[in-house]
């Protein structure tokens, strides 16, 4: 969408990035995924070390923080072993993590995706089997599911996809 910038987090926009996952764990828990994220997922613990790391990510328009994501170039350690399947290539990638939007503009993923983009050539994601509003958004938008990779804090499975 016209008029959707991102940008790197600062201290300011902290309450936006809460407001933010708030809604979009709202939005999971309506469209049949309520377990991915929970009531409390991402913490603002995560959100914290993620802007302290220069991970973390805003979506704006018109000035409002819109969406919310984690990005980095380098090896996620979740990614290491995949079940049924593989990756498309080794080496680095860019990982994208924690996409959300408060979903009160359309665009916000595109723009995220242009972003990563922007940042690497190749970029791994994973989603939740339930989470089928991300699986949608990755099929449109040129990602393979390659298999399942385990979350190292839970042992939870996702699906991986890369592109």
């Amino acid at each position: 969408m016209v008029g959707l910038f991102v940008r790197q987090a600062v201290n300011d926009d902290f309450e936006s990035i809460l407001s933010v996952y708030e809604k979009a764990r709202e939005f999971m828990k309506n469209t049949g995924n309520p377990s991915q994220w929970g009531s409390t997922y991402p913490t603002k613990q995560m959100l914290e070390n993620d802007l302290e790391k220069g991970q973390l990510f805003v979506v704006e328009h018109l000035g409002m923080v819109v969406g919310s994501f984690v990005f980095f170039v380098g090896i996620e350690p979740n990614y290491a072993y995949i079940e049924n399947g593989e990756w498309a290539k080794n080496g680095e990638y860019g990982v994208l993590h924690k996409v959300a939007s408060d979903g009160s503009v359309k665009g916000v993923f595109g723009s995220v995706l242009a972003f990563a983009k922007s940042k690497a050539d190749y970029l791994r994601i994973d989603t939740h089997a339930d989470n089928k509003v991300m699986q949608s958004l990755l099929d449109k938008n040129g990602f393979t599911r390659r298999g399942v990779v385990y979350m190292r804090d839970d042992g939870t499975p996702r699906f991986a996809y890369d592109r």
